[in-house]
């Protein structure tokens, strides 16, 4: 069986301490495929060292960050991004989006940066993933000016309701479950077995959104497996056969 985590922030300062621990981990609970959304341009090495240390696993995505959209830095970060697309290859333009429970502030700005990576996902024939957070009308008032044949991606940790599910799937998206299926008050199982698993992959957006019974601690890639039985339970398929769907997801989206 193999897993793919199709968030994780492996990068970040909460694994400074047992980062080779938390992957090896994973990988010998068969979480085997670890994608990487970049936050901006202060973390691009810690990412290049990941994966040089894990070859095999890691694979990188570039981009700006919605809450680092910032107007002192907009410039720098957007052509950092441009230039490492000319660099080397990466798999998703991600994570980008429009976050407004931080800052509201910055709104046009985040949708001037949504809108720029977007075309620049189009240039380099790449998937977007989409970071939302209470910004679901801003999110698709965008993507309704930007679609095409050529636009499409993961919504990263899907947390809507039915009807914005199947809207984000009519822009090409899968939906990235993570920890929050398993919340008692996180509503999406109540419709999740609804949509065909052929329109969902799996995350743990580590090091946050544990899942239950982790909830409210560090996350980890490994954890997935407790949003894989959930997704088991919902759809009333083995682990297994969950695990081997939502791969193949991945692998359509990231063509790897």
């Amino acid at each position: 069986m193999i897993i793919t985590d199709t968030h994780t922030h492996l990068y970040s300062e909460a694994f400074d301490e047992d980062r080779d621990a938390v992957v090896q981990n994973a990988i010998e609970k068969d979480v085997k495929r670890f994608f990487i959304p970049a936050i901006d341009s202060d973390y691009t090495e810690a990412m290049f060292s990941l994966e040089k240390k894990y070859p095999e696993n890691i694979f990188l995505m570039t981009g700006l960050h919605p809450t680092h959209v910032k107007p002192e830095s907009f410039d720098k970060e957007i052509q950092h991004v441009e230039d490492l697309l000319k660099q080397r290859p990466f798999y998703a333009i991600g994570e980008i989006g429009i976050d407004l429970y931080w800052d509201t502030s910055t709104l046009d700005l985040q949708i001037k940066a949504f809108k720029h990576q977007i075309k620049l996902a189009k240039q380099y024939r790449l998937p977007i993933v989409i970071h939302c957070r209470e910004a679901f009308d801003e999110i698709f008032d965008v993507l309704e000016s930007e679609t095409s044949d050529d636009l499409y991606g993961i919504f990263h940790c899907f947390t809507g309701t039915k009807e914005q599910a199947e809207r984000a799937i009519n822009f090409n998206m899968k939906l990235g479950i993570g920890g929050v299926v398993t919340f008692k008050n996180g509503k999406i199982d109540q419709f999740l077995s609804e949509i065909d698993l052929e329109h969902i992959v799996l995350e743990t957006d580590s090091p946050y959104l544990a899942p239950k019974p982790y909830r409210g601690k560090r996350n980890e890639s490994s954890y997935i497996i407790k949003v894989l039985e959930k997704l088991s339970e919902l759809y009333g398929l083995s682990p297994e056969a969950i695990a081997k769907q939502t791969t193949e997801n991945s692998k359509a989206i990231f063509g790897v």
